[in-house]
């Protein structure tokens, strides 16, 4: 039975985090004492967000000095521009972008700080759209970028407003191709660090090298959770992962599989039932997989679409 990407690409898993903040922005501590304290909390790479507006004077954190064999950085940041359907400026996660990164120019949307971020290479992100209020015509404006943040730990703890999924899943059924990604957007005032992930696979830790997983979407996102592997043979989908207490594969419509008990490790679905149900008149030309431990920590899959598995 063939494995899925990202678990059929070749390299390993690398845990790393793509939003979080030091006094050089808005956060309490120093900067090599935040990368320090991921480093020692078993992660292998981090990016400083840092908030990139006149207010902190444009920063674009320099972590090269912090990295070595076993554990590296990604340069970036988190960009703001004019201006979101609620009133807001634009967040918008930027991994990968050059420390000469030019600042925003008055008047500069955040349709085009994110197109110009991407022109330099970086991979480019929705920041917790939830917080942000950030309704489908939002969505559309940046359809483009590479992911969508579907779980910020920091928003999640302080206001509830973590989750992304109710965006990510309107674009994926308007037919926008986007990723996921669980964050910190740490701070370091409360705790609301070490609690989203990305765990992005990669044949080494060099940071160009996990840029090019990021952007092609080889990766999956978690609170703890553990994803084996997914695999597919016909309408048949297996999926291993850690212990959990339930395993589900979510799509467009109202239709799961799911399978429940007590530390699973292991389940195996006909996603023609995906296909099936009360007057429903459209299938989903896409699919997730998502699982919970008894904790309630989840994991969750990038979407999978049905025409490009054939």
């Amino acid at each position: 039975m063939p494995s899925l990407s990202p678990f059929s690409k070749p390299g390993r898993f690398w845990r790393g985090n793509l939003h979080t903040h030091s006094n050089l922005s808005d956060g309490a501590l120093a900067l090599d004492d935040v990368v320090g304290r991921y480093k020692a909390a078993g992660y292998d790479f981090v990016m400083m967000s840092e908030h990139f507006i006149d207010h902190f004077n444009w920063p674009i954190a320099d972590t090269r000095h912090l990295r070595g064999n076993d554990f590296t950085t990604i340069l970036g940041a988190e960009l703001h521009a004019p201006v979101t359907s609620a009133g807001e400026l634009w967040h918008i996660v930027a991994a990968g972008l050059p420390l000469d990164f030019k600042p925003a120019a008055k008047g500069e949307t955040g349709e085009q700080i994110a197109r110009r971020a991407m022109e330099g290479g970086a991979f480019v992100g929705i920041a917790h759209p939830s917080w942000s209020r950030l309704t489908i015509e939002d969505g559309r404006a940046l359809s483009f970028a590479h992911a969508v943040e579907i779980y910020n730990h920091g928003c999640a703890i302080e206001n509830d407003l973590g989750e992304g999924f109710y965006l990510l899943d309107q674009m994926l059924n308007e037919g926008h191709r986007l990723t996921a990604f669980a964050t910190d957007d740490a701070h370091f005032k409360t705790p609301d660090h070490f609690g989203g992930w990305v765990h992005v696979k990669a044949e080494s830790l060099d940071p160009d090298v996990l840029l090019a997983a990021l952007k092609a979407g080889h990766h999956y996102s978690s609170q703890g959770p553990l994803l084996h592997d997914i695999s597919l043979s016909g309408k048949e989908l297996s999926i291993s992962c850690s212990p959990v207490d339930s395993i589900t594969v979510l799509c467009g419509n109202s239709r799961t599989c799911v399978a429940t008990g007590r530390a699973i490790t292991s389940a195996s679905f006909d996603l023609s039932k995906l296909d099936t149900g009360w007057l429903l008149q459209k299938k989903s030309p896409w699919f997730r997989v998502a699982v919970i431990d008894n904790a309630g920590k989840r994991a969750w899959s990038n979407p999978y679409w049905f025409d490009e598995l054939k």
